[in-house]
């Protein structure tokens, strides 16, 4: 099944599961990060990756051209919230051995965003016939990570009780410039009651190398966010009154750098359909 190509007028509001809920609850089913994999390489999975492969790193990804490689390298080591880089391939390489032995860049996400001098022009389910001697892929850290501690100490989370992608907004809050890469943070949402709020904060600030805690606290009209109703990218997830939303860096924010940079081709990961990867959620907590 084919991911719908998106136009750069609504390619920011795609982010929800646009293959049918059938296939996600069948590759939701999946334990394994092999297994996940497998089901994604062979289109059996074409939604979001939340709550797939429980226990195990899912990444963010950014394939780009040798020639802009280092100063996304250089991006990401000043950006460490929304950009802590996990893993970077060869030049031409599509193995990251580091994290899967199997593993294959071109064909291991249920969907790939392709931009053309920093517009995102469709989206696809595997990339091998745009794959160039040249790509250099980027995998960075993603807040699923830190979701599974979070419901591992009974804090619930919204977006996936109710089989939703997480809810991402574009801030008015700059990130360090690298080169030609600069743009404005991107943040994921989640709303919580105060008590678990705090808890939250105290569980994902254990989890620096995939975004850590939460750089926002409540009112989303401080940090640029107008309607909290209307995600950038991801969907919507309710408010409840006397909850608190909390909002983290995100391995989105990548994707707003290469719409002010517009390098002539890059290649991302659609948001919320990440790289299931074989290391341990476990492995990146500081204490």
């Amino acid at each position: 099944m084919a991911i719908q190509a998106v136009s750069p007028d609504t390619a920011d509001r795609s982010g929800a599961d646009r293959s049918g809920d059938a296939i996600g609850r069948v590759g939701a089913q999946m334990a394994s990060p092999q297994e996940a994999r497998r089901a994604i390489r062979a289109g059996l999975h074409r939604g979001h990756t939340a709550g797939l492969a429980p226990g195990y790193v899912q990444g963010n990804l950014c394939i780009l051209p040798a020639a802009d490689a280092a100063d996304f390298l250089l991006y990401c080591q000043r950006n460490p919230k929304p950009c802590p880089l996990l893993a970077m391939s060869d030049a031409g390489d599509p193995r990251l051995p580091a994290l899967g032995a199997d593993l294959d860049i071109r064909t291991d996400l249920p969907g790939y965003r392709v931009f053309r001098d920093g517009e995102p022009v469709e989206d696809v389910p595997d990339i091998r016939a745009l794959w160039r001697d040249d790509f250099v892929a980027f995998v960075l850290g993603c807040s699923f990570s830190f979701e599974q501690a979070l419901l591992d100490a009974g804090v619930p989370l919204r977006h996936i009780a109710t089989g939703r992608n997480v809810p991402m907004y574009q801030t008015n809050i700059d990130t360090a410039p690298a080169g030609k890469f600069h743009g404005k943070l991107v943040v994921s949402m989640r709303p919580f009651s105060p008590a678990d709020a705090i808890r939250a904060i105290q569980i994902t600030s254990r989890f620096p190398n995939v975004h850590g805690a939460p750089v926002h606290i409540g009112d989303p009209a401080l940090i640029g966010i107008e309607d909290i109703d209307t995600p950038w990218v991801g969907d919507r997830t309710e408010v409840k009154p006397g909850e608190l939303p909390l909002f983290w860096a995100c391995g989105v924010t990548p994707q707003s750098a290469v719409r002010a940079a517009r390098p002539p081709f890059c290649i991302t990961h659609v948001p919320g359909y990440m790289l299931v990867t074989d290391l341990r959620n476990a492995s990146l907590a500081t204490f």
